[in-house]
């Protein structure tokens, strides 16, 4: 009996070994099943979604914002800056003052050269006196008189009527004024020369004077333009120089420019340069107002292309109308040239899209029937950006693709 009990637990431990070996390698062959069969399951991250848009095609020309028109404002007078009327920052219009120089040696040199002219134009109008003096006496109005008065009193003394000084009287009268007629001919010509000389000098001092009221004028310094103050380089006590002395070597006192109306001055690859004409939409985007695209055109190519490491490219410049003054000067900034432009349009990710040699274009669909999860189809394409590209056909709105 105690052998049966024995045979029965041994039978009874066997099978229930027999039953765990069962269950550990039903297990084991699941996970193998399961580790070999394929994943048809597509990451969301990998997925995009058709959707219907505006595209344009577009070509970027990328540089700083610069005004259309800038003048750097440099003193025609030398002297010492007693005031500044304007800061940078501050918007000016033409004529408007905005620095005054030291005025009072320029004033005292004008009172002076004043005085000049009047004495100058005093000395011509006296030798104006002596010409018209010395031309009357020298037509001698009285030698007609005096020589017929000479002719009688000689004819009276021969007839005993007259006494002999009478007639030596009237001889002296007769040569005294026939003198003066000679001397006042003679003085003609020397009057002539001083008044020729008397106008020289008032021409001379009046050229002064003028040179001289320039410069006080020139003192206030005034704004050739309507624009904004773009920098400031003097301070009150600085002394400055006349652009009239020393040319272009004359520090700037300020620089204006006109940013009513802007301009982007970008280049362009040679590839694309045969794309934009004079008058081509473009849209401006700078980095301070990322959100905002600023509209521009074309108004400038440069017929001369620039190589520089085997790459040629064109300057193209791009006019922006800037009525609020929100773009500054030297903003980096990137024209985009609208080449072509589709409004609603479907539009797919570039980076969904896969290319053959000849450039025919397909994408990756998901479709968990298949053995990878995805199908290929066939699509046809329009215009690209870049970014997306204008599908034409092969799928429709909110489609999913696949981002390769």
């Amino acid at each position: 009996m105690a052998t049966n009990g024995s045979n029965g637990r041994r039978k009874s431990r066997k099978w229930l070994w027999i039953g765990i070996t069962v269950v550990i390698l039903g297990g084991a062959g699941a996970a193998v099943r399961g580790a070999l069969k394929p994943n048809n399951a597509i990451d969301p991250n990998k997925l995009a979604t058709i959707e219907r848009g505006d595209i344009a095609r577009s070509v970027v020309a990328t540089g700083k914002i610069e005004p259309r028109s800038t003048v750097e404002v440099k003193s025609k007078a030398s002297g010492i800056v007693k005031q500044i009327h304007v800061d940078y920052g501050d918007i000016v219009r033409t004529g408007q003052v905005l620095v005054e120089l030291d005025k009072e040696d320029l004033q005292a040199r004008v009172r002076e050269l004043r005085a000049n002219v009047q004495a100058a134009e005093a000395a011509e109008t006296a030798a104006v006196a002596s010409l018209e003096r010395n031309r009357v006496d020298a037509q001698g109005p009285d030698l007609p008189f005096l020589k017929l008065s000479l002719d009688r009193a000689n004819q009276l003394y021969k007839e005993g009527l007259m006494a002999k000084s009478v007639v030596e009287d009237a001889e002296k009268i007769y040569q005294m004024a026939l003198n003066k007629q000679m001397s006042a001919t003679s003085n003609l010509a020397v009057a002539r020369a001083d008044i020729t000389r008397a106008k020289a000098q008032v021409a001379q001092a009046k050229a002064m004077l003028e040179r001289a009221e320039e410069d006080l004028r020139n003192a206030t310094i005034v704004s050739p333009i309507d624009g904004l103050v773009l920098s400031r380089n003097v301070e009150v006590g600085n002394a400055v120089s006349s652009i009239l002395v020393v040319g272009s070597q004359a520090q700037p006192i300020f620089t204006l420019g006109d940013v009513s109306d802007v301009f982007v001055r970008g280049k362009v690859d040679q590839a694309d340069v045969g794309k934009v004409y004079i008058g081509q939409t473009a849209r401006i985007v700078v980095e301070s107002f990322r959100d905002r695209k600023f509209a521009g055109r074309v108004y400038k190519i440069s017929p001369l292309g620039v190589e520089k490491e085997n790459v040629t490219t064109f300057e193209v410049q791009v006019s922006i109308a800037n009525p609020g003054r929100e773009l500054k000067a030297n903003m980096s900034a990137n024209a985009e040239i609208i080449l072509e432009e589709k409004p609603g349009v479907l539009l797919i990710p570039e980076a969904a899209v896969i290319y053959d040699k000849q450039r025919k274009a397909s994408v990756e669909v998901p479709d968990p029937a298949q053995e990878k999860g995805r199908r290929k189809l066939d699509i046809q394409l329009g215009i690209s950006n870049g970014v997306k590209t204008e599908l034409v056909a092969g799928l429709g709105e909110g489609q999913k693709v696949i981002l390769q």
